[in-house]
C-alpha cells in the first residue's frame, strides 16, 4: 500500500497548497479592503467633522470591519492550514484534481471509494495498489497556480491611487489628521476657520507718530467682509484695495 499512501500524501499537499493560495488571495483582499475602509472613515470625518458620538460610531465600524476582514481572509485560511478547522475532504480534493487533469478524471475519486471498502481482500488491496501506481506520476499540486491569487494584487492599486490623489491635492496633513479625532472620539474639536490671514508687511518696525501701512491678505474658500487690527485695545477697520 506504499503507492496508495503516496497518493494520500500528494492529496494532502494539494489541500495545503489550496489553502495557501486562499491565504495569498485573502491577504491581498484584506489589505485592499482594509485600506479602502480606513480611507472612507478618514474621508467622512475630514468632510463632516462629526461629534463625539459620530466619531465613536466610525471607530467601532472600522474596528468591526477590520476584525471581520482579518477573520474571513487571514485567520480562516490559516485555521484550515493548521487543521484547526475542517477543510475540504480528500474526495473533494480528488474531484478538483480530476477536473483539472483530464487524464485523471474520476480515477482518483474511484480509488478513494475503493479504499473505503471495509472488506480488505488481497484482490482489493492489489487493485488499490495498481491504481495508485497509475496515478503516481500525476503532479496533483500543479492543479493550483499561485499566479491566479497574485492577480488580486492589481486591486491594491486602487487605495494606492487614492492615497496619491490625497497627497497631490495638498490636503495630506488635514485629511489624515482626522485619524486623531476619530481615535480621540471623546475629545471636543472645532473645525478650522474657512480662511487664514497672511501678513504681507514683513517689516513691522515703526517710527513713532509716522504713518504706517500694514498689508494683509486672506487665503481660503471664504473671504471675511471686514478685517480689523487691534491696537492698544482699539479696533481699527482696514480698507480693502485690490483684494488686499
Amino acid at each position: 500500500m506504499s503507492a496508495y499512501h503516496n497518493i494520500l500524501a500528494k492529496l494532502n499537499g494539494f489541500i495545503q497548497k489550496h489553502y495557501t493560495q486562499k491565504l495569498i488571495k485573502g491577504t491581498l483582499l484584506f489589505i485592499t479592503l482594509g485600506v479602502l475602509f480606513f480611507l472612507a472613515v478618514m474621508g467622512i470625518e475630514y468632510l463632516l467633522w462629526l461629534n463625539s458620538t459620530g466619531r465613536l460610531i466610525l471607530l467601532l465600524a472600522f474596528l468591526g470591519s477590520a476584525l471581520f476582514l482579518l477573520y474571513a481572509y487571514i485567520l480562516t485560511p490559516i485555521f484550515y492550514l493548521l487543521k484547526i478547522k475542517r477543510g475540504i475532504s480528500a474526495k473533494e480534493a480528488a474531484t478538483m484534481i480530476g477536473k483539472h487533469f483530464p487524464i485523471v478524471g474520476d480515477k482518483l475519486l474511484n480509488l478513494l471509494d475503493l479504499a473505503d471498502n471495509n472488506e480488505k481482500t488481497e484482490l482489493l488491496l492489489a487493485s488499490i495498489e495498481q491504481r495508485s501506481q497509475g496515478l503516481k506520476p500525476v503532479p496533483f499540486t500543479k492543479a493550483i497556480d499561485h499566479k491566479q491569487a497574485l492577480r488580486y494584487s492589481k486591486y491594491v492599486l486602487i487605495p494606492a491611487v487614492l492615497i496619491v490623489l490625497v497627497y497631490v491635492s495638498g490636503n495630506w496633513n488635514s485629511f489624515f489628521g482626522s485619524y486623531e479625532r476619530v481615535v480621540n472620539y471623546n475629545l471636543a474639536y472645532e473645525p478650522p476657520a474657512p480662511f487664514t490671514f497672511e501678513l504681507l508687511s514683513h517689516d513691522l518696525n515703526v517710527i513713532e507718530s509716522e504713518p504706517f501701512i500694514i498689508q494683509v491678505a486672506t487665503k481660503g474658500t471664504v473671504r471675511p467682509e471686514n478685517v480689523y487690527v487691534v491696537l492698544d485695545g482699539k479696533e481699527i477697520l482696514l480698507q480693502e484695495e485690490n483684494g488686499i
